[in-house]
């Protein structure tokens, strides 16, 4: 064997036999998944939650109009009055009182929620809609309006959305793929932070005991580097691996066995025929999503961009003596990571193919992340490729400046580098 293999070999057996790696590998999918079912049967919980409503309505005109809901009980207490409804809430610890004052047509801004805590969004829309709603419809009555003819009058336009081969999508298409591809897109820089840091802590270790003084008489720098990289590559491959397989597994068969539904509180769960032909084309959009191509774009580019990275960080724990000393060189590093989520989440979702979009998707320290998002929205064959050359380019390149700063850094001790004397190392 090689003395590169040789390396990747005990680099990823330090790492799949650490300790802490074996009990994250198979811990971190236990809790993942537990707090997953945790939302899931909290969302069941507070869905099932019945609230108390007390309503005074001095008007006589809206104390009909409140519906009951799963979720929401309204109670008339209008005859009994202000102070005695507000007893009664106190008494009963309900959930609020609704006042609607008697001059309500001329004051529609005299309607008061009394409660312990502000009620919630989709509450108060509710109530103020149907307030709205039914002082507009006594202001039509007044002025002499047939309600029944206006109502009859109303048209109801939705749009449907198609290409020209008649395929039908659904109107949050471009969300679904936006979902997708910032998933992908958010693991990427979270495994490239992950592994990257252990690259580096890996190096700063060996270089604190001085075990790379003997390594290195016998290796040189460059495969050195390329050993950790490529170890460590394939040890976190390897802890991804086994995240799926328990994670999903777990998954299906805890689902099952609490019998907890996922839909529970969606929409999903009470719909109606044209709601669930609106499901139906959102699950359609989820099946022409460019899974295939997904998949193998994220291990491309997690490779390409961990590659890219991890060379940085090696070339940053050569240059320190602890992990301390490493602040000062983080933000370049995390800067452009940070840089390519904010350009998916405001620029690919509304133009995916704009000026923006496509060159944050070429530029290497940015295109793993943002060419992640833009897949599922298609994207033509030679951006990919150039895209993905570009990232190649790149990464030789800066692993060729980092063995350059890694064979200086690993061999200098009890002093902090600054980015001057790191340019130095470069022309050694």
């Amino acid at each position: 064997m090689s003395k590169l293999g040789l390396i990747i070999s005990r680099e990823y057996k330090s790492r799949v036999r650490n300790k802490s790696f074996i009990v994250m590998t198979f811990l971190s999918p236990i809790i993942f998944v537990g707090m997953i079912l945790l939302v899931i049967y909290l969302t069941q919980v507070n869905a099932d939650d019945s609230r108390t409503i007390v309503v005074v309505d001095e008007s006589g005109i809206f104390y009909k109009e409140f519906d009951n809901t799963e979720s929401i009980n309204f109670v008339d207490l209008s005859p009994a009055g202000y102070d005695a409804a507000r007893e009664t809430v106190k008494e009963n610890s309900y959930y609020g009182l609704l006042y609607i004052p008697e001059n309500i047509k001329k004051n529609p801004t005299g309607v008061k929620f009394y409660g312990d805590e502000a009620p919630g969004y989709a509450t108060l829309e509710r109530i103020e809609g149907q307030i709205s709603q039914k002082l507009t419809d006594e202001k039509l009555v007044d002025r002499g309006v047939d309600l029944d003819l206006l109502e009859q009058s109303q048209t109801k336009v939705s749009v449907s959305i198609e290409n020209f081969t008649g395929e039908r999508t659904s109107k949050i298409s471009n969300w679904i793929k936006a979902a997708f591809g910032g998933a992908a897109g958010y693991l990427l820089m979270m495994f490239i932070i992950i592994y990257g840091n252990m690259v580096m802590r890996s190096v700063i270790e060996e270089k604190t005991n001085r075990i790379i003084e003997v390594i290195i008489s016998s290796v040189k720098p460059f495969k050195l580097m390329m050993g950790k990289i490529v170890g460590t590559t394939l040890a976190g491959i390897t802890q991804f691996a086994i995240w799926l397989l328990i994670g999903g597994g777990l998954m299906l068969f805890l689902t099952l066995y609490l019998d907890l539904d996922p839909t529970a509180s969606t929409p999903v769960g009470n719909m109606g025929a044209t709601d669930l032909d609106k499901f139906e084309l959102i699950a359609l959009d989820i099946l022409r999503l460019p899974l295939l191509e997904l998949a193998i774009g994220f291990i491309v580019y997690f490779i390409g961009g961990y590659f890219l990275y991890s060379s940085i960080y090696a070339a940053i724990g050569a240059a320190v003596d602890s992990e301390t000393d490493t602040q000062q060189f983080m933000l370049p590093i995390i800067m452009p990571l940070m840089l390519a989520i904010y350009v998916g989440l405001f620029s690919v979702i509304d133009n995916p193919h704009g000026t923006v979009s496509t060159a944050f998707s070429l530029i290497p320290l940015t295109s793993p992340i943002v060419m992640l998002m833009r897949i599922p929205f298609g994207v033509p064959w030679w951006e990919l490729a150039l895209s993905v050359f570009l990232l190649v380019l790149s990464f030789i390149g800066t692993v060729w400046f980092g063995s350059k700063i890694y064979r200086v850094g690993i061999l200098m001790y009890g002093k902090k580098p600054t980015y001057k004397e790191i340019a130095k190392w470069i022309k050694y």
